[in-house]
């Protein structure tokens, strides 16, 4: 269980999403956290390879290679 004190603006945004799309408070709270947590092992798994040293590929390199994949 895990309980939020959130700044009032806040609170009434959050307030007003949910009614208009008929989804919990608690869903977005979740799903905040969710990505924020996502996003932060991303970062800190970039960091630990930027350590590495290892060689560097250049994004146009990348994107070449696999530029029919990313098409689709």
């Amino acid at each position: 269980m895990l309980a939020l004190r959130l700044p009032p603006e806040i609170e009434k945004r959050l307030d007003e999403l949910a009614r208009k799309t008929g989804r919990t408070k608690s869903y977005y709270a979740r799903k905040a956290i969710i990505e924020m947590i996502e996003d932060l092992d991303d970062l800190e798994l970039a960091k630990a390879r930027l350590a590495e040293n290892n060689e560097r590929i250049p994004l146009e390199q990348i994107l070449d290679e696999f530029a029919d994949e990313l098409r689709g």
